[in-house]
């Protein structure tokens, strides 16, 4: 059994109470054993029991849950970075697909990568993600658009699963759009979707959600909802990027489907935010996207104020988020969205952890949840979110254990120096 002591605030984030409420502990102590949560309180309050376990010091560290990225494009071949110049001159997005680049650029790229390629370089990915504080990783598909090549993407992310500690969460995105050799048959590659690849995935146990883009250059919303019903059909959960770049009711399709989240949502409409609000579904914002493009920012407010819970996530992908610094997303949350810093803490943790499914286990510290935490260099959530650094955090525990310490960087590593 072991004990973290000396930490000047804890935020606990369960998840009763708003989007703000992240039950702050001032001067706390929190114990954990194996891989599980035993007690987490006030350090004057530390039952008897648990006195004599093997003590940490958090070096009067702030301790939030283990950051949840709950939407990602983890495995890719290739960047785009000539894109984001096209962006500073004037080209949109749209335009730049249609040209050719976008995600059908991604997709060629990823195509031609080997799958060591894709799995190391991924893995670096996540070994940088977790020295962000990061625990959790939900991880799409979505750049191989063909059976080979999307259930190609899924195993790597299983064989991921499997060699590191971060948690993946893995989605079958293969209707991210339609590829290049459909362009003329998209009945052809809907059948390939809902027939086979969407009932492979599930039968294999590559993936716990079916996702589908719901745009003007992506699926309609009856395309969508076929698909999505094929993937429920199958057992898994249903997840949509939505109203991202033109409203098109993909909010209110989320709703329809009993979704766990909706993603982007900049441009849903006020029937499409009711919807999601009566429905349960999550929001899942993305300000790296709409910082990248350019693009009038997820209007949070107007989302807390309807009750529905909002998620912050990067959106990592080459093309209109190459970044996947959480902290960083969630600065720009305040910034670009008015959140406050405890509600967008609240929106990568428990919030978070509701919009991959796992809320029981993950994204809060209380009794009886798994032992993910971060020990973070500042007083209290504000000040941290506040001053920006290329990284705060000090320590990050996946499952009980360190894996990964500013100290040296390594499994093993002391919490404080």
């Amino acid at each position: 059994m072991k004990l973290l002591e000396n930490i000047a605030q804890l935020a606990s984030c369960r998840a009763e109470g708003g989007q703000g409420d992240i039950q702050p502990v001032d001067d706390a102590a929190l114990v954990w054993e194996g891989d599980t949560i035993r007690w987490v309180g006030p350090r004057r309050d530390l039952p008897p029991a648990y006195a004599g376990a093997e003590r940490h010091d958090a070096g009067g560290a702030l301790v939030i849950p283990g950051l949840v990225d709950c939407h990602t494009h983890l495995a890719f071949g290739g960047w785009r970075a000539e894109e984001f110049e096209e962006r500073i001159e004037g080209r949109s997005y749209l335009e730049i697909a249609a040209a050719g680049g976008g995600i059908a650029r991604t997709v060629r790229l990823t195509r031609e990568a080997t799958d060591a390629e894709l799995e190391s370089r991924a893995a670096g990915f996540l070994r940088e993600m977790m020295s962000l504080g990061v625990t959790t990783v939900e991880c799409k598909s979505g750049y191989g658009l063909d059976r080979e090549h999307e259930l190609r993407l899924l195993r790597v992310y299983r064989s991921l699963a499997g060699s590191q500690p971060v948690r993946l969460v893995p989605t079958l995105l293969g209707a991210h759009v339609v590829p290049p050799e459909y362009r003329a048959d998209r009945a052809g590659y809907l059948a390939l979707l809902v027939d086979d690849l969407i009932p492979t995935a599930a039968r294999e146990h590559l993936a716990s959600f079916c996702d589908v883009f719901v745009e003007r250059s992506a699926f309609t919303v009856d395309e969508a909802r076929r698909i999505l019903r094929a993937g429920q059909a199958a057992g898994l959960g249903s997840k949509l990027h939505a109203d991202q770049l033109s409203g098109g009711g993909g909010a209110e399709l989320a709703a329809e489907m009993g979704a766990v989240s909706a993603d982007h949502l900049e441009r849903a409409s006020d029937a499409g935010v009711a919807a999601m609000a009566s429905a349960g579904v999550v929001a899942v914002s993305l300000p790296l996207a709409s910082l990248y493009l350019g693009q009038p920012p997820f209007g949070a407010r107007r989302w807390i104020a309807a009750g529905v819970p909002v998620a912050v996530a990067t959106d990592f992908n080459p093309g209109s988020a190459p970044s996947y610094h959480l902290p960083f997303a969630l600065t720009l949350a305040c910034t670009l969205q008015e959140m406050t810093p405890a509600e967008a803490l609240k929106g990568a943790t428990i919030i978070a952890a509701r919009a991959v499914g796992l809320e029981s286990r993950i994204g809060s510290i209380e009794a009886g949840k798994a032992a993910d935490f971060a020990l973070i260099e500042a007083p209290d959530v504000n000040h941290w979110l506040y001053h920006l650094r290329a990284n705060a955090c000090r320590a990050t525990v996946l499952a009980g254990s360190i894996g990964w310490s500013a100290s040296s960087g390594a499994e093993g590593a002391r919490f404080a120096s």
